[in-house]
């Protein structure tokens, strides 16, 4: 999980994209300078659309599943061809089994319970959900005890604010509904898409 941060510390969220956007979408983000996106598991058609940005992008792309919040979700992702997983929470059955399979998962923490479980399991680098709600700062509260856990700032992430989750210490961000205007994906203006994704790209520190 480490290594797909690494390469794209912004993760594009892609949540109720229709399946004939998501192809066009995804490439401009590419174009932009994004090279890893989730596909939310409660969209309509996700598998299908993880598939279909696997088969288009190879190893172009990182493709994730978000929303991964059971273990057949998390089994049924993994098969359609997910590079990773996401989950808004800790789950421990989903925990267990991904750590048991060897897939790359993003698990959600808010916590330092939370925190703690996905340690147990060998979870190091983390989701905080929802991020917005607090300050980014809040992170070096966590970091205190547990030294050796990185963040990625989910929810509440917005162009004027990303920059500061990165200067409070966070890895990565994911931004799904303010990456790119609503009216440029209802239009399929995929430059448009690329410029606003652009502008997010050129916030970000190691990715521009």
């Amino acid at each position: 999980m480490r290594s797909i941060l690494a390469k794209s510390p912004l993760i594009a969220i892609l949540r109720h994209i229709p399946p004939e956007q998501a192809e066009p979408y995804a490439a401009a983000l590419l174009r932009a300078g994004v090279r890893a996106v989730e596909v939310a598991l409660n969209s309509a058609g996700a598998l299908e659309e993880i598939a279909l940005l696997k088969s288009r992008f190879g190893d172009a792309l990182a493709v994730g599943a978000g929303t991964a919040i059971t273990v057949k979700k998390a089994q049924d992702a993994v098969a359609a061809g997910a590079d990773f997983l996401l989950s808004p929470s800790s789950d421990g059955d989903v925990l267990r089994w991904c750590a048991e399979k060897g897939v790359r998962l993003l698990p959600g923490v808010l916590t330092p319970s939370d925190v703690s479980l996905c340690l147990r399991w060998g979870f190091s680098l983390l989701k905080l959900f929802p991020a917005g709600d607090f300050p980014p700062h809040y992170i070096r509260s966590l970091k205190g005890p547990f030294d050796e856990t990185d963040y990625v700032a989910v929810g509440g992430v917005s162009l004027q604010n990303v920059r500061a989750f990165f200067e409070a210490g966070f890895a990565g961000v994911g931004v799904g509904s303010n990456l790119v205007p609503k009216e440029a994906l209802r239009s399929g203006n995929w430059d448009q898409a690329e410029q606003s994704a652009r502008a997010w790209v050129e916030q970000i520190p190691g990715l521009a």
